[in-house]
């Protein structure tokens, strides 16, 4: 008797729970969940895991997802030179794990909109307002790690994990594009005119050294020439000294002696030159008379 008493209980049990539409949920590896009871002790505070779990109809279970999870904004922003900037900023977070239920609690699912975005915004803006404008896109991984510390801060305590922050896509004001490509041109003609001048002035200088060594070799040259003269200058004087001294009187009358065409030499008493008569003359010619002859 008392074993049909419980069958019959279960048979009631159950029909009662296919009439009213018994119902289950899963849990996908990666989530986390939370019974909610509504005529019972309300929300649950251990987290279900990954599974499928059978639920009454008036009973829940609310899901949150725990993997890493990318947000995208579009931020713009000020800089410290009061221009316009706009980044594409992006957070990767998640729910921790082991918080779920105090998540649930104080924040809800919808933690990124109400909590997370609001702070990322405000991050983003108050590092940026930091820098000028130019250097915003050399300076991202810089600023991006201060936006990051910012933002840990801020949701400290909020039950939720931040892996990242990370900006991209970075725009500057067009007007302030225009002027930095006009003085990169102007940066790029100055570096040219200095490496013309720098070219300039080393084919100067080769053109002195140049110079100053042809004129070198002009002056060793002169004054090789200018010793040369001089040495020949002084062998003359020196054979010309020794000629000098050589051509004596007696030297004198010898060579006119010795001289083939010299017949007859008329040496007067006075005259200290040798008078040197042709034999070919008139005066070799005439026939030589005596006043004794006639006699």
């Amino acid at each position: 008797m008392e074993r049909t008493d419980r069958f019959l209980l279960a048979v009631a049990a159950v029909s009662i729970l296919l009439i009213t539409g018994c119902a289950g949920t899963s849990v996908q590896p990666g989530q986390r969940g939370l019974f909610w009871h509504p005529f019972g002790d309300g929300l649950s505070a251990q987290p279900l895991k990954d599974g499928f779990y059978w639920r009454a109809p008036w009973n829940s279970i609310y899901l949150y997802d725990i993997r890493w999870q990318s947000y995208t904004e579009t931020v713009d922003a000020l800089s410290s030179d009061d221009l316009l900037v706009q980044l594409r900023t992006a957070i990767i977070m998640r729910p921790a794990p082991a918080e779920i239920y105090f998540l649930a609690q104080e924040v809800g699912q919808d933690f990124y909109p109400r909590v997370v975005k609001p702070e990322l915004l405000a991050a983003v803006r108050s590092v940026v307002s930091g820098y000028p404008m130019v250097h915003v896109p050399e300076k991202s991984a810089e600023i991006a790690s201060k936006v990051q510390a910012v933002v840990v801060e801020k949701l400290k305590g909020r039950h939720l994990e931040i892996a990242s922050v990370a900006l991209a896509d970075i725009e500057l004001a067009k007007v302030v594009l225009e002027a930095v490509e006009r003085k990169q041109a102007k940066e790029q003609e100055k570096e040219q005119k200095e490496f013309e001048l720098v070219i300039a002035e080393k084919d100067a200088e080769i053109a002195r050294r140049r110079a100053r060594g042809e004129g070198d070799a002009i002056h060793i040259r002169s004054e090789g020439e200018a010793e040369g003269l001089r040495i020949r200058a002084s062998g003359q004087a020196k054979a010309q000294e020794t000629i000098a001294q050589t051509l004596t009187e007696n030297y004198l009358r010898f060579k006119l002696y010795d001289s083939q065409n010299a017949k007859f030499v008329l040496l007067p008493d006075k005259l200290n030159v040798p008078i040197l008569i042709n034999p070919g003359s008139e005066i070799s010619q005439r026939p030589m008379t005596t006043e004794s002859g006639g006699r």
